[in-house]
């Protein structure tokens, strides 16, 4: 019942309805602002720049509309069960809420440029919102806690659905050696020409923010001015941190080189653990003389690899994938149709038999084997 009304309310919400409404649920109507308001926080915390592409804003739009409708369906199913929520955790969900949106924009002004409205405004707004969007939690967590499954159930569901069930992927259990492609030295020194020479812009007067939008490296936040918003201990990489969280609020660091390349870091304000930070990003260039260099480390590396354990002796002595270094580069067991990176995919079809090391495979991380 809940799929086909779903989608039964979906298909009259791209028919005849009056401007300004999306869809109607009920006695609820589904307005376009609500939708674009969605569409703004998504794009927000997901640091998706909707001005760019508008096929990816027409996606966003058309997965709100979905998720407000079924969200919308739920919560009249929950009012008949008569679930309720207290104002308090109404209250707290709310606080939470903001102060994430104002922590992904990086400042309130931000925040409120995104969602089309001052924080207060959205406050009153959203109480109502997040009031039924903890209902439909409450009411749906209660469905799941009404489930009893056991042996018995689940043989009986398979002998009648088995022909509907399709098949199991083949895993494949993986170790890989990881070797990121470095940089010359001449191109380190390029990429630290071209941030000092951006820091002494700034030092001169010149905008942050701009210098940012137009020379950071960074996609994630060079749109915002390079601004991070508030980040807590911990969530950076250490020689980042090191230097945002204790310099004094306003000042231009020094280059700082990390693995992504030189960042010069500007701490605008701090609150306990947490700190407001902007950064720009410069990435030193790959040539292909650097490239070369990582391909013949990466094969003398496959030829020292005469057995399955030496192999992972080498990936916790070289692999640069640090979550999987220590225990031998061990990925676990993969589903390749759903593997990120393509290049290894077709790489472990072309193995041609258990515990053999493959020739160095070019990926965005780098060299695999």
């Amino acid at each position: 019942m809940f799929l086909f009304l779903s989608s039964f309310v979906f298909l009259v919400a791209q028919g005849g309805l009056l401007e300004g409404v999306s869809a109607v649920v009920g006695n609820t109507v589904i307005l376009k602002s609500d939708v674009s308001q969605l569409v703004s926080m998504t794009a927000l915390q997901n640091k998706i720049d909707i001005n760019k592409d508008p096929s990816v804003l027409k996606k966003l739009q058309v997965h709100a509309l979905e998720n407000l409708v079924n969200r919308q369906i739920i919560l009249e199913m929950a009012k008949l069960d008569s679930v309720e929520v207290k104002d308090k955790d109404v209250n707290e969900a709310l606080d939470r809420q903001v102060e994430n949106i104002i922590s992904q924009a990086g400042s309130i002004e931000i925040a409120e440029e995104y969602l089309g409205q001052s924080i207060n405004s959205y406050r009153r707004d959203y109480w109502i919102d997040i009031r039924d969007l903890l209902i439909t939690e409450q009411y749906q967590f209660s469905l799941i806690n009404k489930i009893n499954i056991n042996r018995d159930g689940v043989v009986r569901f398979y002998e009648e659905y088995r022909d509907s069930l399709g098949f199991l992927p083949t895993l494949y259990r993986i170790n890989h050696i990881q070797l990121s492609i470095q940089p010359s030295n001449k191109s380190l020194s390029a990429a630290l020409s071209k941030i000092n020479d951006i820091r002494n812009r700034i030092i001169s007067g010149e905008s942050f923010h701009s210098l940012a939008v137009a020379h950071s490296e960074d996609p994630g936040n060079s749109f915002r001015g390079g601004s991070l918003g508030y980040v807590e201990r911990g969530s950076l990489v250490s020689e980042f941190e090191a230097i945002a969280f204790t310099q004094e609020a306003g000042l231009i660091s020094k280059p700082i080189l990390t693995e992504f390349g030189y960042h010069i870091i500007e701490t605008l304000d701090r609150k306990g653990e947490k700190s407001k930070i902007r950064h720009i990003l410069i990435k030193p260039r790959i040539t292909e003389s650097d490239e070369t260099i990582s391909y013949n480390f990466a094969l003398a590396l496959k030829d020292s690899a005469v057995n399955f354990n030496i192999f992972k002796q080498l990936a916790g002595l070289y692999s640069d994938d640090e979550s999987t270094k220590k225990i031998g580069g061990d990925l676990g067991w993969v589903d390749i149709s759903n593997f990120p990176l393509p290049e290894l995919t077709k790489a472990v079809q072309t193995v041609s038999s258990l515990q053999v090391c493959s020739f160095p495979i070019k990926t965005s991380a780098g060299h695999h084997l």
